[in-house]
C-alpha cells in the first residue's frame, strides 16, 4: 500500500502523507517553462504527454506522497460544447454560457472516452511513471453550473443565484445531468488507473445550509452512491472538498465519502472531534502561510500534524490551492517538516 492510501483508509501510518492542491502549476519554474512552449493551458491539458510531464514535476521535485492528474475542473462543460478558454488575468471563460432553458435542455452527457478521452490517455501515460498513488478529480455539479451559467468567475455568481431563486426546477435539471456526467467521468478515470477521486465543490460555500443540501450536497451524495454501488469503482476512495463548508462536515460524512477536505477557516481539531473517526480529514493550512518566514511555516505545519499525533486518518494539505507567487523553496520546507515528523 502507500502512506496516502493507508491514511485515507485510517490504517496505521508511520507519519501523515502530504500532497498539496495545485501542486503541479504556476509556482514551479519548470511548469512555467513548459507552458511557454506549449501553446496555452487547454493545449497542455489535451496533450497526454505534456499533462503527464506536468503531473510528474512536483513529484520529482518534492517527493509528495500522491500525485494529482494535471487537468481542470471544467473539462465536462467544455466537452458539452460551451467552449472553454483561459485568458491571462481573467481565468476560465465559456464562449457559449447557458442563457435560457433551451440551452440547458439541449445538453447531453459527454462520452468520457471520446470527448474527454485526453484525460484518460493522460492517466494511462502517467500511471506507469509513478510510485505513489494518482488522484483523479472533477468539479462538483454546483460548481460546474456556476461557471456554465455565469460564463466566467464573477464574485457571488449572481446569474446562478438568480436561476436558483427564480427557476429552481430548471437548475435541478442541469445539476442532475451534471451529476450523471461527473459519475461517468470519474468511473472512466478510475478504469484508466487513478487510485482515488476528489470532488472539488469550490463554490458550495456561497450557499446557506438548506440551499447547500438541496443544490450541492444532494448531488455530491448521488455521485458517491453511484460510485460505491458500481462493483468496478466501489473500492476507490472518494474525497469531498467544499470550500467554505466547515460547518457542514457532519452532513457531508453522511454521503458515504471516505475523506473530507477542509479549508483554513475550519479548526482541524474541532473538525476531527466532529467527524468522530468516520472519515479521514485532509487539509488545512492557509496557503498564505507559505509567504511567511521559515519558523512560522514550520510552526503552522506542526500545529496541523499534532492534531493527529500517533493516529491515522489525516492527510496534510493546504486549505486551498497553492498560489503562483509562492517560493518553491518554502514548499521544500513544508514537505521536509511533514516527512521528518515523529522521527
Amino acid at each position: 500500500m502507500s502512506l496516502f492510501l493507508d491514511a485515507i483508509s485510517k490504517r496505521p501510518v508511520s507519519r501523515p502523507p502530504v500532497w498539496i492542491m495545485r501542486q503541479a502549476g504556476r509556482y514551479l519554474p519548470e511548469y512555467r517553462a513548459l507552458r511557454e512552449k506549449s501553446g496555452g493551458f487547454m493545449s497542455m491539458c489535451q496533450t497526454p504527454e505534456i499533462a503527464c510531464e506536468i503531473t510528474l514535476q512536483p513529484i520529482r521535485r518534492y517527493g509528495f506522497d500522491a500525485a494529482i492528474i494535471f487537468s481542470d475542473i471544467l473539462t465536462i462543460p467544455d466537452a458539452m460544447g460551451l467552449g472553454l478558454r483561459f485568458e491571462p488575468g481573467q481565468g476560465p471563460i465559456f464562449d457559449s454560457p447557458l442563457k435560457n432553458a433551451n440551452d440547458i435542455k439541449r445538453l447531453s452527457v459527454p462520452d468520457p472516452e471520446s470527448s474527454l478521452g485526453y484525460v484518460m490517455d493522460a492517466i494511462r501515460v502517467t500511471k506507469p511513471e509513478l510510485d505513489v498513488p494518482l488522484i483523479g478529480f472533477s468539479g462538483s455539479p454546483w460548481t460546474l453550473a456556476a461557471y456554465m451559467v455565469q460564463g466566467r468567475s464573477v464574485p457571488g455568481f449572481p446569474q446562478l443565484i438568480a436561476l436558483k431563486e427564480e427557476q429552481p426546477q430548471l437548475l435541478h435539471i442541469l445539476l442532475d445531468l451534471l451529476a450523471t456526467s461527473v459519475t461517468s467521468y470519474l468511473e472512466a478515470q478510475i478504469s484508466a488507473g487513478v487510485d482515488t477521486v476528489m470532488l472539488f465543490d469550490t463554490w458550495g460555500g456561497l450557499l446557506d445550509k438548506p440551499a447547500y443540501q438541496a443544490f450541492s450536497l444532494s448531488y455530491l451524495a448521488k455521485i458517491v452512491a453511484n460510485l460505491k454501488n458500481n462493483p468496478v469503482t466501489a473500492q476507490t476512495p472518494i474525497i469531498l472538498f467544499t470550500k467554505g463548508g466547515g460547518e457542514w462536515l457532519e452532513i457531508m460524512v453522511d454521503t458515504g465519502c471516505d475523506a473530507l477536505g477542509i479549508d483554513w477557516t475550519c479548526s482541524l481539531a474541532r473538525a476531527k472531534a466532529r467527524v468522530g473517526g468516520e472519515v479521514a480529514l485532509q487539509g488545512n493550512m492557509n496557503p498564505e502561510t507559505l509567504k511567511m518566514d521559515d519558523d512560522t511555516i514550520i510552526k503552522e505545519t506542526l500545529a496541523c500534524l499534532d492534531v493527529y499525533r500517533g493516529e491515522s486518518g489525516y492527510i496534510f494539505n493546504l486549505g486551498h490551492g497553492i498560489t503562483p507567487d509562492i517560493n518553491p523553496e518554502k514548499v521544500h520546507l513544508l514537505v521536509d517538516t511533514v516527512k521528518s515528523y515523529g522521527q
